[in-house]
């Protein structure tokens, strides 16, 4: 089986892990798996908490990109992997990790995934999400107080200080490199439902034994 590689990458807040489920429920998630860069974080366990929290998280230093390039060549030669669990709140990855198995179509979401060179070259098809920067404050302003346990003058510091420097250093150039931009995220319906029957496309391919024409193609008379 080779699997078709997929990355949805865009700004913090853009709305491309919105987008992400989105396919998944359109295409069915038996037929992908789905893994997110945001699992790759470093554990920070060796650091005292108050350096923890100073470290920039928006660089692409701060993901063990390496393991995440290693787990999908290995998704792709049809090896289950074992993908880590990050603990937001403490910034140290825990004792657990997910067992992720090979799939026709392998979707791998995150802000960096099209900075770095060998895990770009990986990605069969390339969507960056796109939305405008206010919206993408707002919503992670409000996921990482609700979800992540921290205040609210803690994530607007971390926003001037690392989130927006490193989208406009790193994120905004990587556009270049998709091959699809979706404007306004999970609410595009029309570009999501495009994007998912093209999915679905590619599986019938696969499922199709070698040499089968496609319907209403026709096969050259022998000579």
């Amino acid at each position: 089986m080779h699997s078709v590689i997929i990355g949805v990458a865009g700004g913090t807040g853009s709305g491309k892990t919105t987008v992400a489920r989105r396919i998944l429920e359109r295409v069915g998630a038996e037929h992908i798996a789905y893994i997110p860069h945001d699992a790759y974080y470093r554990d920070l366990r060796h650091l005292p908490f108050e350096e923890r929290v100073r470290v920039n998280f928006d660089h692409p230093d701060s993901l063990e990109t390496s393991l995440l390039i290693e787990h999908l060549k290995k998704l792709r030669r049809g090896e289950p992997v074992e993908v880590p669990i990050y603990d937001f709140t403490t910034h140290t990855r825990t004792q657990r990790t997910r067992r992720v198995e090979p799939a026709p179509i392998i979707l791998v979401e995150g802000i960096l995934i099209f900075v770095e060179p060998a895990l770009r070259e990986l990605f069969d098809v390339k969507l960056f999400v796109d939305t405008d920067p206010d919206i993408r404050f707002i919503r992670r302003l409000q996921r990482d107080v609700r979800e992540r346990g921290r205040t609210v003058d803690s994530v607007i510091e971390q926003y001037l200080r690392t989130v927006r420097p490193m989208h406009l250093e790193f994120v905004e150039p990587s556009k270049r490199h998709a091959d699809v931009i979706i404007p306004e995220g999970g609410f595009n319906e029309v570009a999501i439902e495009m994007v998912a029957a093209r999915i679905r496309g590619l599986l019938d391919e696969a499922s199709r034994p070698p040499g089968t024409s496609q319907p209403g193609q026709r096969h050259s008379p022998d000579a």
